[in-house]
């Protein structure tokens, strides 16, 4: 196997195995943000969220359109899920007069 073949088949984003090709295959059909890559490949949208492979993709994002990394956009975060109890949601409805709103972070104060 050659260098140039090893280098296609790195793995720069690991909670989604996606390999540095598939990120380049992606700039080369149109990809121009890191956001457009993420919703191609899926590189950034596992359990780190892209901590691990965001500046790796940008290195190549950079490479590829002849731009510097200082120019490259962040892709927008999420942090990780967790599990809300239905009686913390209960508990934010009341405080909030019974209309459930989208914001819970009022019910964790006063734990």
């Amino acid at each position: 196997m050659n260098k140039s073949t090893n280098e296609q088949k790195k793995l720069v984003c690991r909670c989604e195995e996606v390999t540095e090709e598939e990120v380049r295959q992606a700039i080369a059909d149109g990809a121009k943000t890191l956001k457009e890559i993420k919703m191609i490949t899926r590189a950034g949208m596992g359990l780190c969220q892209g901590r691990t492979c965001s500046k790796l993709i940008s290195r190549i994002l950079a490479e590829e359109t002849g731009r510097s990394i200082g120019k490259i956009e962040p892709a927008g975060y999420r942090p990780p899920l967790r599990p809300i109890a239905i009686s913390a949601i209960a508990k934010a409805k009341k405080k909030i007069g019974g209309k459930l709103k989208y914001k819970f972070s009022s019910a964790y104060k006063d734990e």
